[in-house]
């Protein structure tokens, strides 16, 4: 078990909440008392060699990459806390959604408008983007070929203006990254219209290397359950209503989503 004398975070989320991830590091630095160095993820978590090498010490990540990853190495990395978003969807619980979006001055009001249309998603390893649309297609006994053509943007906010801007038709966004973008953009209120909410999810969790001091770890998922006022200026900002503990079996439900990726990708 060690104490590092800087923390290395990693963000593998959406760069839209990306000053919220700061946030974070810098409250974690200060009530620690040790240096902090954030980055925004640059590939897929389960091809990062950072990850891989184990040279990262948290990691704001999404929970299908990361319960896939830990079914291979079982033993790198712990679930510390999720946060619970402000707003009646959510209902006090750490879960997010994938938000069907199409284009307002569109004529596609339902799911089922969206057949032979073209989708553009973020990435093929994305809870939100892909796979809660291809476990909607499957267990509604859609047959492949649903679309007309699918595209990948690479990532949601990508997604977002490909739909306002009718290079495609429909993609699915994850529900946090959704509501931040409309808030930075009001305009796009009136843009884009959604016509259908997958999941819930389990919202993706923080993690820490287990190789880090126990009592350090105890530390950080303790702080986080106690922010200062600094903090939670910026989760309000960024509509937080507080951190939730949780642990790597809450995510359990997103194995069954693992095999809707493997059947998509056949």
């Amino acid at each position: 078990m060690t104490i590092p004398s800087k923390l290395r975070v990693i963000s593998y989320l959406a760069p839209n909440c990306f000053d919220f991830y700061a946030a974070i590091t810098a409250y974690l630095g200060r009530v620690l008392q040790l240096e902090t160095q954030l980055h925004q993820g640059e590939c897929d978590p389960l091809e990062d060699p950072l990850l891989l090498q184990d040279k990262l010490d948290l990691a704001f990540i999404c929970g299908l990459p990361l319960i896939r990853y830990c079914q291979v190495v079982s033993d790198q990395l712990q679930t510390l806390v999720a946060p619970v978003m402000v707003g009646s969807r959510y209902n006090n619980q750490a879960i997010y959604f994938g938000d069907a979006i199409v284009n307002a001055k569109s004529d596609l009001k339902v799911f089922a408008d969206l057949a032979r249309k073209t989708f553009c998603y973020n990435d093929k390893g994305s809870n939100s983007g892909y796979n809660l649309l291809q476990q909607r297609l499957i267990q509604d006994g859609y047959h492949q070929g649903f679309f007309n053509k699918e595209i990948q943007s690479g990532s949601h906010q990508r997604s977002i203006r490909w739909v306002v801007d009718g290079k495609a038709d429909c993609a699915v966004i994850d529900s946090v990254v959704l509501e931040q973008e409309l808030r930075d953009f009001p305009e796009l209120s009136e843009q884009l219209r959604v016509v259908e909410a997958l999941g819930p999810s389990p919202m993706p969790p923080l993690v820490v290397a287990q190789r880090l001091n126990k009592s350090l770890i105890q530390q950080i998922r303790y702080s986080l359950l106690q922010p200062d006022t600094e903090l939670q200026k910026a989760m309000k900002r960024f509509r937080v209503k507080r951190f939730a503990t949780v642990e790597l079996k809450d995510l359990s439900v997103l194995l069954s989503l693992n095999k809707y990726q493997i059947k998509a990708r056949r």
